[in-house]
């Protein structure tokens, strides 16, 4: 994940989404893709947490 962009993340979520609210997947794989779409918004959150960052020290300078 960590060589993913945050669009590529988000783009993933996106499917991810799609996928369970079709609700015509089974029950592990149901899981698997909720465990990987908490692990794609972790890594989304943590992008736009280091871009804030950076936009702040930009408008300090």
């Amino acid at each position: 994940m960590s060589d993913m962009t945050y669009e590529q993340a988000i783009k993933r979520l996106d499917e991810i989404v799609f996928l369970l609210e079709k609700n015509e997947i089974e029950l592990d794989e149901s899981l698997s893709l909720f465990e990987e779409g908490t692990k794609l918004t972790a890594f989304c959150t943590k992008k736009l947490n280091e871009a804030k960052q950076k936009i702040s020290e930009i408008e300090k300078d």
